[in-house]
Order: structure tokens, then C-alpha cells, then sequence
């Protein structure tokens, strides 16, 4: 199946495929399969298909030939229903700043604002502060993207709203997307990452936890590391690993994460440009998964076309 994108910058203009079906039973199908023909099922990942030359050098291109996509699931090759863009499937955005950020955060505000104002129409934002060990929501999902944008609010930098384990709100942010219809899902998450109950550890329970919510709920998560009351005076080993975990969400539920040193950047506006081209070229990939029985499912998505590269989620936990 050959794809053709025509895109401009920041924006698909469109993207369209025409839905793959393909009989059950023209596969060649052995015993174990014949009994579970009945208990397929539908799985929806979101995916961004990028060209390797413009992630090289951040900028969109015009035009991408994509190839032909394949998704595989546990090894197997599975059957593509559809793939639906921007304009078929909205955006749904939860925005979540850790509360005792470097006060520098506040400075990114304006550029964020003008990226949840820019977002296709139809996309649905939420925005939601980590404080305290809790998630403070100003917004609750809405179509109203100006709303959205004014209720940001500066962080205060205070280590009484220190975050403690930030994944633990990740987590509890990603349960309000299940008021949301299935598609294409985002967080964009500022924060420094930090574990306060494992500093020195590359595991940690609440990260494992939000990843497989993220994967099981279909939702990239883009990450943006800014130091807090907790990490501005922390060692650099620290700081690493603190980054290391946030890469690891990022990663693991086909989002990204940025980071420029131990510190927090100067400015966020290169991280904001690239991750509107990224949502931008992301889609919802629905697939008939033949594998039928619960727990974590491998999932791997690639084109023909080796110049293009596809972030996606790397497997799912189906119960």
C-alpha cells in the first residue's frame, strides 16, 4: 500500500487511506489460529511518520513518499483497517507542567500559549499542573483553544509543591483520556523527571506504571526536562538519570523527549516547533491484532521507504 503525504509546514494538508481489508481466511491459518478466528480484535496506536532527513535537520518537507507501512505484532505481521490523519481523527493534548519548575518556565508560556492557539481545529486541550504530589486541572479537555491557552499559569519554583514522583500524575492524567474517543492522543509533559523515592536507580514502579498506561491507552508522550526546587542543585548523575526516565516514557509510548544539558533551556521554541511538525504528521493506525490472549503485546511499525522513519508505541497491554 502506497501512501503519499502531501504536507506543509506545521500543518497536514492531507492525508488520506483508503481502509485495508483483507479476508481472515485467505491467511494461511494453523489449528491454534482456526480456534481464536473469533477472537480478533481491533487495536487503534497512534504513529508519526517523519523523513529521517528532516528529523536530521528539523526541517518539515512538502512531500514524503512513505512506502509501504507495516505493523507487527509479537513477531507477526498484522492487517491494517486504517490510518486516519489530522483531519480525520482531531487531536486530543493534555498539558502538564510540574508546579516547582525553574521559574525560567515561565518565560516559555507565550510560545506555548501560541501552540495550543495554532493546533487544527477540532484538536481538544487539556491543562493540568503536577502540585504537590497531586494534578491541579485548569482546564479540563475542550475544543476551545484560546480558553485553553489562558489557563497557563506562571510555576513558582517552591519546594512546597515539590512533585515527589511526577509519573504518578502522568498516571493519573492519563485516566481523563478515557473520556476521550480513541484516536490520536498526546501528552506534553514539562518536568525534571525526578524519582524522589529512587534517586540513583534507572527503575521506577510509577514510571513502569504510566508507560504501560500510555501504551494501553494510546497516548505519545512528549517530554520536556526543566529542573525544580528538587534538582537545581542536584549532581549532574542525578540530573542524568532523572532525564534518562523521562527519555524512557518518552520512548516507550512513541513520544520524544528534549533536554539541552543538565539544565533548563534557555528556550523552548525549537522543542515547540518540532513537536507541532511531529503531531502534525501523527495518525491513528488501526490494525486486526491476532493475538488474542491478555498481557503485553510487541508492537513494531516500519516502512518499505528506509528514508522514513516511524514513532510509534512499542507494545500495548491488552487485559
Amino acid at each position: 500500500m502506497m501512501l503519499k503525504t502531501y504536507l506543509t509546514k506545521f500543518f497536514v494538508v492531507c492525508f488520506t487511506l483508503a481502509c485495508l481489508f483483507s479476508p481472515f481466511f485467505s491467511q494461511k491459518l494453523d489449528e491454534k489460529d482456526k480456534k481464536n478466528k473469533d477472537k480478533v480484535r481491533t487495536v487503534t496506536i497512534p504513529i508519526s511518520i517523519l523523513s529521517k532527513q528532516e528529523i536530521k535537520e528539523k526541517k518539515t518537507e512538502e512531500f514524503i513518499e512513505a512506502g509501504d507501512i507495516i505493523v507487527k505484532e509479537d513477531g507477526d505481521e498484522q492487517t491494517i483497517l486504517s490510518i486516519r490523519s489530522v483531519n480525520e481523527s482531531p487531536l486530543q493534548l493534555a498539558v502538564l507542567i510540574q508546579e516547582d519548575s525553574d521559574t525560567s518556565v515561565n518565560f516559555q508560556l507565550k510560545k506555548l500559549a501560541e501552540t495550543i492557539l495554532n493546533l487544527p481545529k477540532g484538536s481538544r486541550v487539556m491543562v493540568a499542573y503536577i502540585r504537590g504530589g497531586s494534578l491541579n486541572i485548569r482546564q479540563k479537555f475542550t475544543e476551545d483553544l484560546e480558553k485553553a491557552s489562558k489557563s497557563l499559569r506562571i510555576v513558582t519554583n517552591s519546594s512546597g509543591f515539590s512533585a515527589g514522583n511526577p509519573y504518578e500524575q502522568v498516571g493519573d492524567t492519563l485516566k481523563r483520556f478515557d473520556s476521550q474517543p480513541i484516536g490520536r492522543r498526546a501528552i506534553l509533559l514539562i518536568s525534571d523527571g525526578f524519582d524522589s523515592s529512587n534517586q540513583t536507580s534507572t527503575q521506577s514502579l510509577e514510571l513502569d506504571r504510566a508507560i504501560l498506561k500510555a501504551q494501553k491507552k494510546s497516548v505519545a508522550i512528549y517530554s520536556i526536562f526543566a529542573t525544580s526546587s528538587s534538582t537545581q542543585n542536584a549532581s549532574s548523575f542525578v540530573i542524568l538519570n532523572a532525564q534518562g526516565l523521562l527519555n524512557r516514557l518518552s520512548d516507550e509510548s512513541g513520544g520524544r523527549a528534549y533536554f539541552q544539558g543538565t539544565s533548563t533551556p534557555i528556550s523552548f521554541d525549537s522543542f515547540f516547533r518540532e513537536i507541532s511538525i511531529t503531531l502534525s504528521r501523527q495518525f491513528a493506525l488501526t490494525y486486526l491484532s491476532t493475538h488474542p490472549k491478555k498481557g503485553f503485546h510487541k508492537v513494531l511499525v516500519y516502512s518499505t521507504n528506509p528514508e522514513v522513519k516511524i514513532e510509534h508505541p512499542k507494545g500495548y497491554i491488552h487485559r
